[in-house]
């Protein structure tokens, strides 16, 4: 029981500032050989019907990665839920699915996992989490979610909210747990970087 990959659109979320790699705009970073948005593109797309990329700088760059460029809607790097707003308001399918630019290495059946669940629990969002000494550790901007949330989300947003895991309690969402802990490793700083190339 999965949501057919031909109702999902894709995005990439590569619109932060960098901080924790001196500004550096991570999705451009160079990662075997290519830009790291770029393997998270060529991993998210058999998996969906479409791909995005939420950037907010450099968005010729990421254009010529072969995708379309969508920015926040609000400005001043608001955080991931500005890169879902961007992503929702865009998306003309009845579901989006986002994963971060910095975690190149998640599963290939990311979507699969997500949908099943959305679909049997009756979700709105599904999310996935890791287990790490019996805690469920949550990894919430790797999300599955119907498109109709974008009205939760604009009001929540246009309210100054910004933080995830408030605005998942305004819906009905649930954890997916997944066995890799390392598929979920993101990449912050120049020295996770050349220690991931290894």
């Amino acid at each position: 029981m999965y949501i057919p990959r031909d109702l999902i659109s894709g995005l990439v979320l590569s619109g932060g500032r960098g901080q924790r790699m001196g500004g550096a705009d991570k999705g451009l970073q160079p990662f075997k050989g290519a830009p790291m948005a770029m393997h998270t593109i060529m991993r998210l797309e058999p998996q969906v019907d479409m791909v995005r990329v939420n950037a907010n700088r450099n968005l010729a760059a990421y254009e010529s990665l072969g995708v379309a460029v969508i920015p926040d809607v609000i400005g001043d790097f608001a955080g991931p839920l500005a890169g879902f707003q961007a992503g929702l308001e865009a998306c003309e399918h009845p579901y989006l699915v986002t994963v971060p630019c910095d975690s190149p290495r998640f599963p290939s059946d990311l979507v699969e996992k997500l949908s099943e669940a959305l679909l049997i629990q009756d979700l709105d969002i599904a999310f996935a989490a890791t287990l790490e000494d019996g805690e469920v550790m949550s990894h919430p901007v790797f999300c599955l979610m119907k498109s109709s949330v974008i009205t939760s989300l604009t009001t929540f947003l246009g309210g100054g909210g910004r933080k995830i895991d408030q605005w998942f309690k305004l819906n009905k969402t649930a954890p997916v747990v997944f066995d890799d802990l390392a598929a979920f490793a993101n990449i912050n700083t120049h020295e996770e970087l050349r220690s991931l190339q290894k």
